[in-house]
């Protein structure tokens, strides 16, 4: 059982001070990361590059500066290769510490998803003071990429994440149009941050990717210039709120073990309703009220299209969602609130399955987080006796075969959907996983071929005895 209260809440140090203007420069190159506490990049002797080097060999740097010459911009470059490096290896050491403490379990009461009702009559109030998170200036060339979907999510810290989401909300008018108080906009963040729990997959830089995405959907899409501020601020509020206290096991998981979760919502969405759940239990708090200053009936509003948003993020839905969209399409109507709140469902929908529209040294880290938090949760499912999905199966899946179906038959038809309301997102996004879904047939291909040739091997030495 976790404890009663659920959330955890975040308020600034007693005598912390807050600058409201946007935060936080890094750099003293023009590439996207850089620390203005780390030392300078004059040597092979720079602690991320050492990084990198446990990773790649010798001759591969050397081959690298031969290309490039042995001047001060191959060790930047060698620096924020190694600062990914560091930040992926961190992420595979919390995966490791926790499959050893999920095998140290050994009863279902233990397990992280087993919810306690929360007592109504308790008032929740912040478990810990936190100051506000380092104040950071963003480089402009670290704007102007947070609007691509090509952006780079494994090069951020927590607290740089952080400043990155509060720029977007500065940066769509949301806080001037909402007179969302900064401090309170801090406060609301990092109380959104202590609530995604430290998932191999459903954690907060999750939260950041779906968020980032649909940030660079509103731009690229131009979607300030289709919907009122109301709906880009429903929009991405969902988006960071999607995944909150997520345990880590799916509906599936949730119905067939009967939590407190499956039986509190009925089996109806289970996760989906706690995420809004929570989301709203956070903005209860007064500290940590975004919408404070917003009309009753202009809140009524956001917390309807939030919650219709976040509970739209349910993959048992899909096919509902995307033929009620499809259904729209010919005649879609910005003046008809039906067609609108169809397609931010599909939005929200696409931006939070959307890592395979990154570059492939970007996505490709995710499938082996969701690989292993599947795997985490299937483990579980067989020593509780619970039905397995064969997709979540590590002793049938590979990563081949889990993204190729989930390409063709999921990602891919969705994104041609929204091409035909939105034609700039064909180059942007839809092509990127055509030759995504290319390269891991490739790769189905090569594992078949040297399965088929160890099988070969095994029947000729059978033979031979």
């Amino acid at each position: 059982m976790v404890d009663n209260s659920i959330l955890r809440f975040t308020q600034p140090a007693q005598n912390s001070s807050y600058n409201t203007s946007l935060v936080t420069q890094k750099p003293t190159t023009q590439f996207p990361y850089s620390n203005p506490a780390s030392e300078p990049v004059d040597s092979l002797d720079n602690p991320t590059v050492t990084s990198l080097l446990k990773f790649c060999t010798i001759n591969e740097i050397r081959s690298f500066m031969f290309l490039h010459g042995n001047t001060p911009v191959v060790f930047a470059l060698l620096t924020v290769e190694g600062l990914k490096v560091v930040e992926i290896e961190k992420c595979k050491s919390d995966i490791k510490k926790m499959r050893e403490e999920m095998a140290a379990r050994s009863t279902r009461t233990s397990c992280p998803c087993k919810y306690s009702f929360i007592d109504e009559n308790k008032k929740l109030t912040p478990r810990r003071d936190v100051p506000s998170y380092p104040k950071y200036m963003l480089s402009q060339e670290t704007i102007e990429a947070l609007r691509k979907p090509t952006f780079d999510v494994w090069l951020w810290e927590p607290n740089e994440m952080l400043s990155c989401l509060e720029h977007m909300y500065h940066d769509l008018g949301l806080v001037k149009d909402f007179n969302i108080n900064p401090i309170t906009l801090k406060r609301w963040l990092l109380c959104i941050h202590d609530n995604y729990r430290n998932n191999p997959f459903h954690n907060f830089r999750h939260c950041f990717c779906v968020t980032q995405m649909m940030y660079s959907m509103i731009s690229l899409c131009n979607l300030q210039e289709k919907f009122p501020q109301v709906d880009i601020l429903i929009l991405m509020t969902a988006a960071v709120c999607h995944d909150l206290d997520h345990p880590g096991y799916n509906n599936t998981y949730q119905i067939n073990a009967r939590t407190e979760l499956a039986v509190r919502y009925n089996d109806i969405s289970p996760l989906e309703n706690h995420h809004c759940a929570v989301a709203f239990q956070i903005i209860a708090q007064p500290e940590c009220n975004i919408f404070s200053n917003v009309t009753q009936e202009q809140f009524k509003r956001i917390r309807q299209g939030i919650i219709t948003l976040i509970l739209a993020t349910d993959m048992a839905r899909h096919a509902e969602i995307l033929d009620s969209f499809k259904e729209k399409m010919d005649n879609f109507d910005y003046s008809n609130e039906e067609h609108v709140t169809c397609l931010k469902m599909v939005l929200i929908k696409c931006c939070d399955i959307s890592n395979e529209v990154r570059p492939m040294e970007v996505a490709e880290p995710w499938v082996d987080c969701l690989l292993e938090e599947y795997f985490m949760q299937s483990d579980r499912e067989k020593s509780e006796g619970l039905p397995v999905a064969p997709f979540m199966d590590r002793d049938k899946v590979t990563k081949p075969t889990a993204q190729i179906g989930f390409l063709k038959f999921v990602l891919i038809p969705m994104f041609e959907t929204v091409t035909k309301l939105f034609p700039e997102v064909d180059e942007v996004m839809l092509q990127p996983l055509w030759e995504s879904r290319d390269r891991y047939e490739e790769l189905k291909q090569l594992d078949d071929a040297m399965k088929e040739k160890k099988s070969t091997s095994l029947t000729t030495d059978s033979t031979e005895k």
